[in-house]
């Protein structure tokens, strides 16, 4: 049998930091106000000329270079994104040009913020078919550049960032043990930019109403998560034949630490086994997993052996659940 195990990972952010109190502007003492309600500290903003595929590129090249893995023996990039360099062409391709990846075939994924988990999951099975060897995966977001900066429930959560992942066949019991992926398009107006698309054409009118900005109805999402993340937790590991207390860690979507205080305590799972980096990054929407996985596997928090749960929710609604063996 054939599984795909994580041979390499990378993660880029950019240089330029925004502490909580950027937001003063917004709210009186934003910092603590922003704190106390997300755990947010502070994010990181792309640059005016800094894009999606740049900051994918770099995780790309660093994951390369941790592995020691050639570009030319990539077969297949994923990016998964919701806010790409532009309509079209896929960012994916542009990722495969900056990095000389030219044996691969390229494209991107949205499933919002759990675009990585699909598209992961994707490359799993791609890999589980037996065509493909190498899978790049590249979660990426830069959210500063779709933020409604007027709307003090949204704007102080996200930060840009990009996670990275190359998966590679095996035929040990490893790697990808158990996956899931589900979606409800019932919900798919609750996260959203109204026009940006054939829908609803951006004009100077939709500008001067703010609708080419993200909206977000965040009660609802916040009910929405502490609802599908335990059972995110009880389909995976019941599917592998192992229980939620066997985990080592849990990576989630790295969205507000209020819902994983929710999450820990409705499920028992201690809040230490919940790597977080939201602190300091903020919700970095397709990137967040990604990047959490890098850090960890680069501290060595995350060692030879550990069982991993990754999982992601998002627009959509979307949501699901990787396990995986390192």
């Amino acid at each position: 049998m054939i599984y795909s195990k994580v041979l390499a990972t990378g993660g880029a952010v950019p240089d330029r930091v925004v502490p909580n109190d950027f937001f003063n502007y917004l709210v009186e003492d934003a910092d603590n106000w922003i704190f106390t309600r997300t755990g947010i500290r502070e994010r990181r903003f792309a640059s005016e000329n800094e894009a999606t595929s740049d900051l994918a590129s770099r995780a790309a090249v660093k994951a390369l270079a941790s592995g020691n893995i050639d570009p030319g023996d990539i077969d297949c990039i994923i990016v998964g994104t919701s806010t790409a360099d532009m309509i079209l062409p896929a960012t994916a391709c542009m990722v495969q040009k900056n990095i000389g990846a030219d044996k691969a075939f390229a494209f991107d994924m949205n499933a919002v913020c759990s675009s990585f988990v699909f598209a992961v999951e994707t490359a799993d099975n791609f890999i589980r078919s037996g065509k493909y060897k190498k899978i790049l995966v590249i979660g990426a977001d830069t959210y500063s550049k779709i933020l409604d900066f007027q709307d003090q429930t949204t704007c102080p959560l996200f930060g840009d960032g990009a996670g990275a992942v190359v998966l590679g066949a095996t035929s040990e019991k490893k790697g990808i043990l158990q996956s899931l992926v589900k979606s409800d398009g019932k919900g798919w107006d609750l996260i959203l930019v109204p026009s940006s698309g054939s829908r609803k054409p951006i004009t100077a009118e939709t500008i001067s109403l703010r609708e080419n900005t993200f909206k977000m109805e965040g009660r609802k999402v916040f009910q929405f998560a502490t609802d599908v993340i335990p059972k995110i937790i009880d389909e995976v590991t019941s599917g592998a034949g192992v229980k939620p207390e066997d985990l080592d860690y849990i990576i989630p979507h790295q969205a507000n630490v209020r819902i994983i205080d929710f999450i820990s305590k409705k499920t028992g799972i201690a809040k230490e086994k919940f790597l977080l980096n939201l602190d300091r990054y903020g919700n970095t929407a397709a990137a967040s997993v990604g990047l959490a996985l890098d850090e960890n596997l680069r501290n060595g928090t995350i060692k030879a052996g550990s069982l991993v749960l990754m999982m992601g929710f998002g627009g959509g609604l979307s949501w699901g659940g990787l396990l995986i063996k390192f």
